[in-house]
């Protein structure tokens, strides 16, 4: 599999189950009336922050789980490798020089 794809599922796979908690947790009651007030921004705001403490908690804990069910939680066991780039330095112009009979 490819590094984008790689990248690519490790990304769609967290935001999915993301999705599916914040699901759930607007089913609970509590957290329904705790949102109410937002109008509808609470659960456009519950989904990023669940998937921000999903993929800090998967990622903290990832080499402890089993292989099958960090593929489940991931979407797959490998971590996409990015190639090293070479960095590039920058030249400065040239020093213009002074127009004659101008002092310095």
């Amino acid at each position: 599999m490819s590094d984008k794809l790689t990248a690519w599922i490790r990304n769609v796979v967290p935001a999915a189950w993301s999705a599916l908690i914040a699901y759930l947790i607007t089913l609970i009651p509590a957290a329904h009336d705790l949102a109410a007030p937002l109008s509808g921004l609470g659960a456009l705001v519950l989904v990023p922050l669940v998937l921000a403490v999903y993929k800090a908690v998967v990622q903290r804990i990832e080499t402890l789980l089993p292989t099958w069910l960090t593929r489940l939680l991931t979407g797959s066991t490998q971590t996409p490798t990015y190639p090293r780039t070479i960095p590039v330095a920058i030249v400065p112009p040239p020093a213009s020089t002074p127009p004659a009979g101008a002092s310095s």
